[in-house]
């Protein structure tokens, strides 16, 4: 599993469920409906101040977890990508490993 947070594009549904994704030199498209939900971020340690009538995106974070693939034929990647409202921009905070099937 990886955790980090690295720029992707997201091409949505006019409701503003994720459809697609461009990251990297790679386009995947979404194989399986997204869960979303929001986390809280300490924005007082990133923010100096919170202007008056600022709100969108300065308390919590939303997530959307999606299984996206590149092609018929590759395995589902599942990533949890993070909108941010004040600016726009989506970003991947996690890659989830594959998970594999045992033999038995």
């Amino acid at each position: 599993m990886g955790l980090f947070s690295e720029s992707v594009e997201v091409v949505c549904s006019p409701s503003g469920q994720p459809l697609r994704l461009q990251w990297g030199n790679r386009s995947y498209k979404i194989a399986a409906d997204p869960l979303r939900w929001y986390e809280r971020r300490k924005w007082w340690e990133e923010e100096l101040r919170a202007e008056r009538g600022r709100g969108a995106g300065l308390v919590d974070h939303e997530i959307w977890r999606v299984q996206a693939r590149a092609n018929e034929q590759s395995e589902l990647r599942t990533f949890d990508i993070a909108y941010q409202a004040d600016t726009g921009r989506w970003r991947i905070v996690k890659i989830h490993d594959a998970v594999r099937e045992l033999s038995a």
